[in-house]
């Protein structure tokens, strides 16, 4: 009789998934797993297909890395 190794799975980079994109209260964006439930604090932006259309549409609308709340400090401090 021989012992299995379990296989561990990273869920981030199957090929061949589907991915969400998600978004925070700061205006970051994340991928998640499709079949897993959006996490507290996150909300599903609408937008799902491969790691590579995820990514790109992420690419596509976060084009400004600082968190909702620096730009909005930022923005006060210049007027």
């Amino acid at each position: 009789m021989t012992e299995s190794t379990p296989i561990k799975v990273n869920a981030y980079t199957i090929d061949g998934d589907w991915f969400k994109v998600i978004i925070n209260d700061e205006e970051q964006y994340s991928i998640w797993p499709e079949q897993k439930e959006t996490p507290a604090g996150w909300f599903d932006v609408g937008f799902t297909g491969s790691k590579t259309d995820v990514s790109k549409y992420i690419d596509d609308h976060w084009t400004d890395m600082r968190p909702l709340s620096l730009r909005q400090s930022m923005a006060e401090k210049t007027h």
